[in-house]
């Protein structure tokens, strides 16, 4: 079955700014859907909004067109990556695999040096390789979306081409939401593609309409 995520009529002011516009973009089981901006354009009070972290003024986020009217996000629908790192420092990578029902197996296939981590804390380890766990543990979890700010942020290039092998394998299981600055990648791997320019969603119809919106030159 075909699961669809619709982000509908987003509006969110802080003080007298408009950061976010009548926002629209959709989502669904198979696909990746890209959504790029400027710093400061509303990307991650954007995604933030999606999982009720943030309250807008008005937004509509519907699953299979069953509104989400709290801001309680079941996990079986929906995880969401934040840009910063959200799992404490003191958990064993064996338990923060185990607390997401994730097969650690899946970590060891992916990246085999991590095997000698097992024993070791989530804050021993670098920023890359925290990433890495944390981006696993989202993507590889049981639910029908994924919302993934800044997935890429320091990762080693090595890993970045194997982190896009394993988000292109997951589409098949959820539709995924991806931000990143390093927005080549979101380009290499998003089926469709939104630019958030003066407030507003704007549907990339082919590569000119990301420099016609200011975004990033891209030839």
């Amino acid at each position: 079955m075909k699961d669809i995520l619709e982000v509908d009529s987003v509006y969110l002011e802080y003080g007298n700014r408009i950061i976010l516009n009548n926002v629209y973009f959709k989502n669904e089981t198979g696909k990746i859907t890209g959504i790029l901006g400027r710093n400061g354009s509303g990307k991650s009070s954007l995604m933030k909004i999606i999982f009720g972290m943030v309250r807008a003024q008005q937004s509509f986020i519907r699953i299979n067109e069953t509104v989400m009217r709290s801001n309680w996000r079941n996990p079986e629908d929906m995880r969401y990556l934040p840009q910063m790192n959200f799992i404490p420092n003191n958990l064993n990578i064996e338990r923060i695999f185990n607390d997401f029902e994730v097969d650690i197996n899946l970590l060891y296939r992916y990246f085999q040096h991590f095997e000698k981590y097992k024993q070791k804390t989530i804050g021993q380890l670098s920023g890359g390789e925290r990433r890495i766990i944390e981006l696993l543990c989202i993507l590889k979890s049981k639910s029908k979306f994924c919302i993934l700010d800044e997935p890429f942020t320091h990762i080693m290039p090595l890993h970045v081409e194997k982190i896009k092998e394993i988000i292109l394998e997951e589409k098949q299981n959820k539709g995924i939401v991806l931000s990143d600055h390093l927005y080549r990648n979101v380009l290499d791997l998003a089926d469709t593609i939104y630019v958030i320019a003066e407030g507003c969603t704007h549907l990339v119809k082919n590569i000119s309409d990301i420099e016609s919106l200011g975004y990033a030159r891209i030839h």
